[in-house]
């Protein structure tokens, strides 16, 4: 860096030199050539400062400044050389308009000011500088906020702990403002001293670069330059170490990273974000404590049960033995018998637990009349996965901390699941879900929401990939139950925060469900009544995911949505419905009509009759395949339902 200035600063510096000379040597002009050499003398005086300074010098303003001083110095020279001939002829014919050299002399003293204001802003230690205004050089008449930008960067380079704070808070406050500043940003090295000072920085400047950093990134190109210079593992080492406010803005800032460009989820993943993530989600939601461990040769457990904290949405792990009326938590998938919760947990152990030296996990269980269970357990995952942060400083943080840090962490995994199958993998395979449905249930408002978006982006991978959908999604697992309950209690409280995210998640769902598992047909059909258009078009999309071709068993969900009165709310939908619904209850409705044509309700609802209306409404055809599907529906119902037509007319 130091070299590279030099030789940037080499040319102006001669040309500095050659324009003194010319001027000693004038022999017109004399009065003004003086001047010029004045204010040249002061400017080669500041160049060598600045040379000497090489190493403390910001290279970004360094380059756009002396590229301008030797674009002057070069006119400089070509004006005052004008000036040293020494024939009559040249004296009496050499014309040069007196305002060329007051703009020369005008140009000098900028190039002076632009100059000494690139050694005050690059050598600065903030020891000197309290309250300081630099204010802005003569380059800055063009470009005023790119100044303002340097000077911020020089300051992360140069300044203080806390000069670095304020500097990166003015950047953040910049980002924020305009896109274009936030470009300008990048482009003039602003990442790299952010990053820095995310690592060394006290608590406040911590915060405020990692907070740039998530505004920097609000396009693909700009956040594959910063996963270029290295944000992946600087947040890696945060989540792993940093104080936990930190922690959740570097979790927001990966939540931003990722959702604007998903390139970066892989690299994320593979410096364990998801891991660390996880193990802030399962922070005092689910604790498990090695000291109650127990090491067996037998590869039997006997049991183990979840249960959540009434206050905080936790899943708490007692001692074996402990009294019951200690505890104050209840199951977050509410009274289950113990027959049952014994299953669910035995089930969650064997397939989440993992052996150390060839030994099973034996957790014991002990409940009473209430059905509350007590619960001890330690896989290595969790001791791995909180190993790098003080459990001590964790429980020390504030409760507003403690929330947010949950919040920003289910909005990351939000946003690095979605679309990934590796990575949903990897979120699933952990406590994730666990803790995703604890959070549903007894979460903070944001909590919650951010919660239900990730499980959305999760099941609808897993809806794609079967592979994904029967490891984490089987019916006899404990942690999808779990998930199951808690998002179709959503859809019955019918929560307007978090209704669509819960009815895309159940819907994304319907191929792993029994078909003796029919709760979640009633709920959804309730929603297709009297509602909003976007939660209406919500239910309809969920339960054509159910009706569909391609569910095996789309002839018993057909049938449980006619038996909830899904026939009526449908046919509604399609006749007065708002335009954004009407295709989608029609599109329903036609794979009810096609599955079960025989079905006395729809004859008695006549939805042979709104299908052939539907038929003629070119608004109501989206495409070929949904002209095709009424025309098979409408086949199947003259099939099978013209007589029954006739005798209920």
């Amino acid at each position: 860096m130091a070299d590279l200035v030099k030789n940037i600063l080499a040319k102006p510096i001669q040309l500095a030199d050659q324009v003194i000379k010319a001027a000693d040597e004038a022999s017109i002009f004399k009065q003004e050539c003086t001047e010029l050499k004045s204010k040249t003398e002061k400017l080669v005086g500041l160049l060598r400062q600045a040379a000497r300074a090489s190493n403390d010098l910001y290279e970004r303003p360094t380059r756009r400044i002396i590229e301008d001083t030797e674009q002057v110095l070069e006119k400089g020279f070509g004006l005052v050389n004008k000036c040293r001939g020494n024939g009559l002829v040249k004296r009496v014919f050499t014309i040069i308009p007196t305002t060329q050299f007051r703009k020369m002399a005008s140009q000098l003293e900028n190039s002076s000011g632009d100059v000494s204001w690139l050694l005050r802003v690059s050598v600065s230690t903030g020891d000197n500088n309290d309250d300081q205004y630099l204010g802005l050089p003569p380059i800055a008449a063009n470009e005023p906020i790119l100044c303002l930008i340097w000077e911020q960067i020089a300051l992360l380079f140069t300044g203080s702990l806390d000069d670095r704070s304020d500097a990166a808070a003015s950047l953040v406050s910049l980002a924020r403002d305009n896109d274009r500043y936030g470009k300008l940003i990048i482009e003039e090295g602003g990442v790299g001293p952010l990053l820095k000072l995310v690592k060394d920085g006290k608590l406040e400047g911590q915060e405020n670069a990692a907070r740039a950093i998530g505004l920097l990134g609000r396009d693909p190109e700009s956040v594959e330059q910063m996963v270029q210079v290295g944000v992946c593992s600087v947040f890696a080492k945060i989540l792993k170490e940093g104080p936990m406010k930190v922690q959740a803005v570097v979790a927001w800032a990966v939540s931003e990273l990722a959702g604007h460009y998903p390139k970066c989820q892989d690299l994320f993943a593979q410096h364990n974000t998801i891991r660390l993530l996880v193990s802030h989600l399962a922070f005092e939601t689910i604790q498990e404590h090695s000291k109650y461990a127990i090491a067996s040769k037998t590869t039997s457990i006997h049991a183990v049960v979840l249960a959540t904290n009434n206050s905080a949405g936790v899943v708490d792990v007692n001692k074996v033995n402990e009294d019951e009326d200690k505890s104050q938590l209840s199951h977050p998938l509410g009274n289950k018998q113990p027959n049952q919760m014994h299953n669910v947990v035995t089930n969650t152990i064997a397939l989440k637990g993992q052996k150390t030296n060839g030994a099973s996990l034996v957790n014991h269980v002990k409940s009473n009349g209430n059905n509350s269970v007590k619960l001890n357990s330690l896989t290595p995952y969790h001791q791995q996965s909180l190993a790098g942060a003080s459990n001590k400083a964790r429980e020390m943080e504030d409760p507003a901390t403690k929330v947010y840090m949950k919040a920003m962490a289910a909005r990351a995994l939000w946003q690095l699941a979605k679309g990934n199958s590796a990575i949903c993998r990897n979120i699933t395979e952990s406590r994730a879900l666990l803790c995703f449905a604890v959070l549903l249930e007894k979460g903070p408002a944001d909590v919650q929401y951010n919660s239900a978006m990730a499980l959305m982006e999760i099941t609808a991978v897993a809806e794609q990939d079967p592979e994904l959908r029967r490891s984490a999604f089987k019916p006899s697992s404990p942690a999808c139950k779990a998930v199951v309950d808690q998002l179709l209690r959503i859809i019955e409280e019918a929560d307007p925060e978090l209704l669509i995210p819960c009815v895309k998640a159940i819907g994304n769902l319907a191929r792993t469900f029994r078909a003796t598992e029919t709760r979640m047909i009633s709920p959804l059909v309730r929603l297709l009544d009297e509602r909003e258009g976007d939660v209406s078009r919500a239910g309809c999309i969920a339960l054509t995911k159910f009706a569909c071709k391609e569910n095996y068993l789309h002839t018993d969900h057909c049938k449980s949505i006619i038996s909830t009165g899904g026939a009526k709310h449908l046919i509604q939908l399609v006749y007065f419905g708002e335009q954004i619904v009407q295709s989608y209850a029609l599109e329903l409705l036609c794979y009810i009509a096609l599955h079960v044509p025989d079905s006395e309700e729809l004859a008695q609802a006549e939805v042979l009759t709104v299908i052939e209306w539907a038929l003629k409404q070119a608004f109501l055809i989206k495409d070929e395949k949904m002209e095709a599907l009424l025309q098979e529906s409408k086949g199947k119902l003259e099939l099978y339902q013209s007589r029954g037509s006739r005798m209920y007319h």
